[in-house]
């Protein structure tokens, strides 16, 4: 069996195979899942951590910025923790998930390994965010703000991984101008479903996150680290099918004609 010696695991399929496009969708399935935690994730922070988000970094940017312009010290300091946070989260997460190689699996282990980290720091937020429910300062909620960030920053280096181009579950405005392009050059609607997945996914997390910060926030946390768990106990899953496809292509092409 041909095994990628960076990884140990079999190759990915060829682009051909209909097994590879199945992972292919499922990998793409989990990405989605990734971007409602995001969509949580800004929203809590937005709302809940002084006013700044947690994986939006251009947005970050502006604030900073406004903050400049109308000498405010706490918005001054909030985003820019949240973009230094986040920078750290993505140095973390690229060494932790290393570059895409030609042979990649669909999806890489060291990918499930940083979202594993990414879950670690959220479950950390998880753990804070309740003892601090009834009591949370400016520098509790700075401080948590920080967590968010750091792990978004780790999420946004693993699905780079995939080395996939425009594949993102934290920045968003290509895959926007990418869809509303393929809209206007009447690609087919079955090109431009990933994509509006993503969006819509980003979407209905930032609504289901805000909902619960103001009506049920102690669920906030939870809402984070349920889906991402999720995930990295589906991509171990999606791991072994991989494998177990690569094994039956492999006994297929060495029975004698």
């Amino acid at each position: 069996m041909l095994r990628n010696r960076r990884s140990g695991w079999p190759r990915a399929a060829t682009p051909d195979s209909p097994c590879d496009a199945t992972l292919r969708r499922q990998r793409h399935s989990l990405v989605v899942i990734l971007t409602f935690v995001t969509g949580c994730a800004d929203a809590t922070g937005f709302l809940a951590l002084g006013g700044a988000f947690s994986s939006v970094m251009t947005g970050n940017m502006v604030l900073l910025g406004l903050s400049a312009g109308t000498a405010d010290t706490k918005l001054a300091t909030n985003s820019g923790l949240a973009i230094a946070s986040y920078i750290v989260g993505v140095l973390v997460g690229a060494h932790v998930a290393g570059v895409h190689a030609p042979h990649d699996s669909v999806w890489p282990r060291s990918v499930t390994r940083a979202l594993t980290l990414e879950l670690i720091a959220l479950l950390s937020l998880l753990v804070a965010w309740e003892l601090t429910l009834s009591n949370r300062s400016p520098h509790i909620q700075l401080s948590l703000l920080m967590i968010a960030a750091a792990a978004l920053g780790i999420q946004s280096s693993a699905i780079q991984r995939f080395g996939v181009p425009g594949l993102s579950s934290t920045y968003l405005t290509g895959t926007l101008t990418v869809l509303i392009g393929g809209v206007a050059a009447r690609h087919p609607l079955r090109s431009l479903l990933p994509s509006a997945q993503v969006l819509s996914a980003l979407v209905t997390g930032a609504a289901v996150g805000a909902l619960v910060v103001v009506h049920l926030s102690w669920l906030s946390p939870i809402l984070l680290v349920v889906p991402l768990a999720s995930v990295v106990t589906l991509s171990t899953r999606l791991r072994r099918n991989e494998a177990g496809k690569e094994v039956d292509r492999h006994d297929r092409r060495a029975r004698p004609e």
